[in-house]
């Protein structure tokens, strides 16, 4: 029987777990959050800060997945920079006024009158705060580093005041201004709402109509129609009935041909392009006069039945936008519910006339004659419109469903109108070429960004800016007893100076007669308004909170561009104007803006509940989107305690499973996530771990002052091209590239390669290599991404390396710092790519050799194998020669020789052709050891059965002579 040397081996030792340790979870997760800001905020405190200005969440629920890649996308970043040398300013942000806040206040407080907008605004802090505190949490569990202590949301009153300040500069320049215009109203939230808060759905249904309108201008002059003998009617289409009492013009296009169509004892107007689309329509006609110019038509009067028996006559217009592509090419003309409706009656001196509450419903105006029958009905989106036709049935000429593309509130999933009212607008069009201009100089990632957010800006000439909600920034306009609105840069600066003292929550709690709120050189009674200001005004002057300077990086989701990122930019731009900048010189608020997609299941929908496929950040966390680990043999089954061993366990990895997931994903499009895509990432971390805890085992201090083999010099130069690449992806934020590398590295490299061609030498031989460089190297790529490990892994470091002062956390030193002392590498990098490229195509053929070998059960261990290999290419050869030493360890075997004639008939061989660059240079020939299996290092090495082979005898002795 041989001898036992295990005793004299340097086998790996090591407390590193297999799998994290929640006992020190935490102490590891603040090591590299908290405590790693602090750091770098106060060891380079003398810099200008790398600024990523954080998009506000919304303190509205708890956390789901897309905030998680959101947060986690910033994170990573910002500990590029870090690691860069730049001092960073993260300092996380709530959006916290609007809407869904202020319905759950309303919900969450039933009441039989219901809550005053005092006690609305009280309840909505609370509710606000109180998610501030959970998400906050959910967010440092992320591993997110932030400037928590110093957070800031859009209630702070601080900030309050600041966004009031950005609207007293935008009022000074006259960018803001009321008008009693159409604008979009969501009845569902009894607001109005600006373009960002709309989405649009090709599956609403409406109930169309086809009406006739009398007219009542003597038509003798009229050439087509002067001979006609009978009433004539100009038909309308319209898809929304419900407006027909709010009619007050009918439009043609001047240019256009229109038919006057004989239908029993009456004429009825038409475009000449769609009587063949109206006998679909209308019962049997004849084309009485045909080609009629639409100019002819403009000036007629005619009648709206709805408008009242002393309701004046109406007029026909012109219109350019009208057309016959659809319809009848006569246009129902409400100029308080259409926006291009408004622009062509306002030109006209029309009115803009919209006789519906906040509510949706009908009031006296809208039938003057028999209001109650209006009053009474149900509300327009519910109703409303067939009660409208059913007042003038006999003008109905037909009536039919249509699906069509319609626009719906954001927020509560509910169509919305448009609908005339007094509200407050910026002008947006006096600062659209600046905002465009400013947009050059901007790096958008992606770049088809840039497009889309101009595309915004382009569309729009003004923002609806005023909310009829409570919890929100006031916007501080002053109302005399006529209801008419006073707003200047000095009425402001009053408001604001009392709004100090008293907070905006005095504002709507002071007693409605209180004077402090009005200027004194103001006579007269005036109430405050009760307006509140679109909560994308509030964060769109965040840029505030950085100081005024643009900051060098916004992210966010793709969602934002018509968010966010376009009231952002028009504040910021907007200030600058005010200032005096011209478009030349104004800067945009960002000089970097990155948007990514959504979170997708992993058959990419959408995630809801009615579905059943949502998925939290926590599932992930801790493993419970993967199967559960199998029970181990005799695991209790019964009740009591066993009852919990009964439970499923799961494979919890933590944060850096979420964290990791994030980095794999290319975030320029939308993002899956589900079992099959965690499993890869689950065992890329796992496949982490196992190798660090290698490492960390087989690290030893000699090894900083032995020589480098060419082999140490090889994993040294993939580790740095490695750490090249990456480096570059993820400075061009492409962090799923980066991950990519990295695991191609430990893959290939490290693992398959290096750590194999190690083993011998490290546990058998003088126990040196590269591992330390590669250690550092290695956890310096995973510290943006992984941070919790690094700091894991790094905590089980030997004492030696513990106690040397000079080495900080990887997480902490320079990336691009060299890991070795350049004297020690004596072979040109280079050089080292060119030789690895071919001593890689012989290992390639060595390994399809030796797997042969093992199918037909010849070996079992690559080291009961020598290699013999012949080449007739000089530089191929040239290489193995200058490798000669080390190709054993590279290709784990026992031997290797190089253009030697084959001795004798081996027992077995196997022959593989060696391809280089797709030529065959040469041939691989793997046989049966020459000597004796070595009882300690088991390559076939020995002189003599259960011997030790030279090397092998050499350490025992040194060991021997050590213990003595």
């Amino acid at each position: 029987m041989s001898k036992s040397w295990k005793a004299t081996l340097k086998l790996p030792k090591s407390s590193f777990p297999a799998r994290p340790n929640p006992k020190f979870q935490q102490r590891h997760l603040r090591e590299c959050s908290d405590d790693l800001y602090q750091w770098q905020s106060n060891t380079r405190s003398q810099q200008d800060p790398f600024v990523l200005h954080d998009g506000p969440p919304y303190a509205n629920g708890p956390l789901h997945i897309g905030h998680a890649i959101n947060k986690i996308l910033k994170d990573m970043i910002l500990r590029m920079q870090v690691q860069s040398g730049r001092r960073v300013a993260y300092r996380p942000s709530w959006d916290c006024h609007g809407l869904p806040i202020e319905m759950k206040a309303l919900e969450s407080n039933p009441t039989a009158g219901g809550l005053t907008p005092v006690k609305v605004r009280e309840s909505a802090r609370r509710l606000a705060s109180k998610t501030i505190t959970e998400q906050m949490k959910g967010f440092q569990s992320f591993g997110i580093m932030a400037d928590w202590n110093n957070k800031w949301t859009t209630m702070d009153r601080e900030y309050e005041i600041r966004q009031l300040r950005v609207f007293q500069k935008m009022v000074r320049h006259g960018l803001i201004y009321r008008k009693h215009k159409p604008v979009y109203w969501s009845i569902s939230s009894r607001t109005a709402l600006a373009e960002a808060e709309l989405e649009y759905r090709d599956d609403h249904i409406s109930h169309a109509a086809h009406v006739k309108f009398s007219i009542t201008s003597d038509t003798s002059s009229v050439p087509g129609l002067a001979t006609f003998q009978g009433p004539v009617f100009a038909a309308v289409w319209t898809t929304t009935p419900w407006t027909l009492p709010a009619n007050r013009a009918i439009a043609v296009h001047s240019a256009l041909k229109y038919s006057l169509l004989k239908i029993d004892d009456y004429g009825l107007l038409v475009a000449s392009s769609r009587v063949e689309a109206m006998r679909d329509i209308l019962p049997e006609f004849t084309i009485f006069a045909d080609s009629i110019p639409g100019s002819d038509l403009v000036g007629l009067k005619y009648r709206n039945k709805l408008a009242g028996k002393s309701a004046p006559e109406q007029t026909i217009v012109h219109a350019d936008f009208v057309s016959a592509d659809s319809g009848t090419g006569l246009v129902h003309m409400a100029p308080g519910h259409g926006q291009d409706d408004y622009a062509v009656c306002a030109q006209l001196g029309i009115e803009a006339f919209a006789p519906i509450t906040d509510e949706g419903h009908f009031t006296k105006d809208a039938y003057p004659d028999q209001p109650e029958l209006l009053t009474n009905a149900p509300s327009i989106l519910e109703g409303g419109g067939n009660v409208v036709l059913g007042l003038i049935k006999d003008d109905v000429l037909a009536t039919h469903k249509l699906q069509h593309k319609y626009p719906y509130d954001w927020r509560t999933k509910q169509p919305v109108v448009v609908r005339a009212t007094a509200q407050w607008f910026a002008d947006v069009g006096r600062i659209k070429q600046g905002s465009l201009k400013a947009l050059r100089a901007v790096r958008f990632v992606p770049e088809s960004g840039r497009s889309r957010l101009e595309s915004f800006v382009k569309g729009r000439s003004e923002w609806c800016i005023s909310r009829q909600r409570s919890w929100g920034v006031p916007i501080p306009a002053l109302y005399d007893e006529s209801g008419n609105a006073v707003m200047n840069e000095q009425t402001i600066e009053h408001i604001i100076s009392v709004m100090q003292q008293r907070t905006s929550q005095g504002w709507f709690s002071d007693a409605l007669d209180d004077e402090a709120w009005v200027p004194s050189d103001l006579k007269g009674r005036y109430r405050r308004g009760t307006d509140t200001m679109d909560v994308w005004f509030d964060s769109g002057t965040s840029w505030m909170e950085a100081g005024g300077q643009p900051a060098d990086i916004y992210l966010e989701g793709s969602d934002q561009h018509r968010g966010w990122f376009q009231s952002s930019l028009l504040t910021y731009v907007a200030c600058q104007k005010s200032d005096g900048v011209p478009d030349e010189e104004v800067q945009p608020p960002f000089k970097t803006l990155i948007t990514h997609g959504f979170t997708l299941d992993a058959h990419g929908k959408k995630m809801s509940k009615s579905l059943g496929n949502t998925i939290v950040p926590e599932e992930v966390i801790h493993g419970r989107l993967l199967p559960p680990l199998k029970k181990s043999k005799g695991q209790s089954q019964g009740k009591g305690e066993g009852q919990q061993d009964s439970l499923p366990r799961y494979d919890a990895l933590g944060p850096d499973a979420l964290r990791l997931w994030a980095a794999s994903c290319d975030f320029t499009s939308d993002i899956l996530i589900g079992p099959s895509i965690l499993q890869p990432v689950h065992n890329a971390l796992i496949k982490y771990r196992t190798i660090l805890k290698m490492i960390l085992g087989s690290l030893h201090e000699s090894s900083r002052h032995a020589p480098l083999t060419k082999l140490d010099q090889i994993a040294i130069m993939q580790l740095q091209d490695t750490m090249d690449q990456v480096w570059e992806a993820v400075d061009n934020y492409e962090f799923h590239k980066a991950t990519g590398m990295i695991n191609r590295w430990v893959a290939t490299d490290l693992s398959a390669f290096y750590l194999e061609g190690l083993k011998d030498r490290l546990y058998c031989g003088d126990g040196g290599g590269a591992l330390e460089p590669i250690l550092i190297g290695f956890l310096r790529m995973l510290a943006p991404i992984t941070p919790i490990l690094v700091e894991e892994a790094w905590s089980h470091r030997p004492a030696w390396m513990a106690d040397d002062s000079n080495l900080i956390s990887p997480a902490r030193q320079l990336y691009t710092s060299p890991l070795v002392d350049p004297k020690r590498l004596t072979a040109d990098p280079a050089q080292l790519r060119t030789d690895f490229a071919l001593l890689a195509a012989v290992h390639s053929a060595v390994k399809a050799g030796l797997e042969q070998a093992r199918e037909d059960k010849a070996v079992g261990s690559s080291l009961q194998c020598s290699i013999l290999i012949n080449t007739d290419d000089a530089q191929l050869a040239h290489t193995l020669r200058a490798y000669q030493d080390e190709l054993d360890a590279m290709f784990v075997v026992s031997r290797v020789d190089v253009n030697q004639a084959l001795e004798g008939q081996p027992a077995w061989q196997y022959t593989r052709e060696i391809q280089v660059q797709g030529s065959p240079s040469g041939t691989v020939h793997v046989l049966p050891p020459k000597q004796e299996k070595c009882s300690r290092c088991w390559r076939y090495l020995a002189e003599q059965e259960d011997g030790l082979c030279r090397r092998c005898d050499e350490v025992v002795g040194q060991v021997a002579t050590a213990v003595n």
